[in-house]
């Protein structure tokens, strides 16, 4: 479940399809794990105003982010 930071960028993450967030939660990029889940998430906008997962991989806890464009 994301925590809400930043209300525009839920609004954002919310218009995506349901099974396109289940695929990028999915496979979030961790230096340690390789492919991974994302777990306790916030939603946030880079300055780009593109959608941005902060939160920490489900296998080892280790700090990951995923940006959706």
């Amino acid at each position: 479940m994301a925590r809400i930071i930043n209300m525009e960028a839920m609004k954002k993450w919310n218009a995506f399809p349901k099974e396109f967030q289940q695929r990028v939660i999915d496979s979030v990029f961790c230096s340690k794990c390789f492919v991974t889940t994302i777990v306790d998430y916030e939603v946030q906008l880079t300055e780009d105003r593109y959608v941005i997962l902060k939160g920490k991989c489900k296998t080892c806890g280790k700090a990951v982010a995923r940006v959706v464009d």
